[in-house]
């Protein structure tokens, strides 16, 4: 099996020792993605950006992504994500968990993680 690693220059990927997006055998897993920007709003918009790049560079797209989960220190912050998450996934919504919980850095409001397939 064929195992393609996918790195996006992340300041944490070498320090902690991780790819932003791994490709094997027909799946693609994209860790966990902070984005850049001060509220959960902007950094929501900016991880989808950083994940699309991954799928894409993986060879797939939101709209194959089968599975997400968002991670945000204050559940509050979470519906003002949503119209942004409902316009990226489209007609394609994956099973979705969110969990409240720490963040690497005080300054991160939402981390998303991705599962997604390869298209046949």
């Amino acid at each position: 099996m064929a195992i393609t690693r996918i790195h996006s220059g992340g300041e944490f990927e070498p320090q902690i020792g991780y790819c932003r997006a791994v490709v094997a055998n027909g799946w693609v897993h994209v860790a966990g993605t902070v984005g850049h920007g001060t509220t959960a709003l902007e950094q929501c918009a900016s991880a989808l950006d950083i994940i699309g790049k991954a799928l894409t560079e993986a060879g797939t797209d939101f709209a194959h992504v089968v599975r997400v989960t968002y991670m945000l220190p204050d559940r509050r912050e979470f519906p003002p994500c949503w119209p942004m998450l409902r316009a990226a996934f489209g007609d394609n919504p994956p099973a979705a968990t969110m969990i409240e919980c720490g963040l690497i850095t005080p300054e991160d409001r939402i981390e998303i993680e991705v599962t997604a397939v390869l298209p046949t």
